[in-house]
């Protein structure tokens, strides 16, 4: 089975479906507001802008894990 990946335009709703791991990444981040509902509806990216983060970093961080949690 292929890795998922996530882009900038991923939701953050979508992400945490994915894997609720994301979730450690983004707070790690300083994004604490991952259960916020509003940010479900917010891609990476405008969820970074809002709290001025790299969204490259995160999303860098966040493929990273999704290509090696189950090497």
């Amino acid at each position: 089975m292929a890795a998922q990946v996530v882009t900038k335009n991923t939701l953050i709703g979508e992400m945490l479906q994915m894997d609720m791991g994301i979730a450690a990444i983004l707070m790690a981040a300083g994004m604490h507001c991952v259960g916020c509902p509003s940010s479900a509806m917010e891609s990476l990216e405008e969820a970074c802008m809002v709290h001025g983060m790299d969204a490259d970093q995160v999303l860098g961080r966040i493929n990273d894990y999704l290509a090696n949690k189950n090497k």
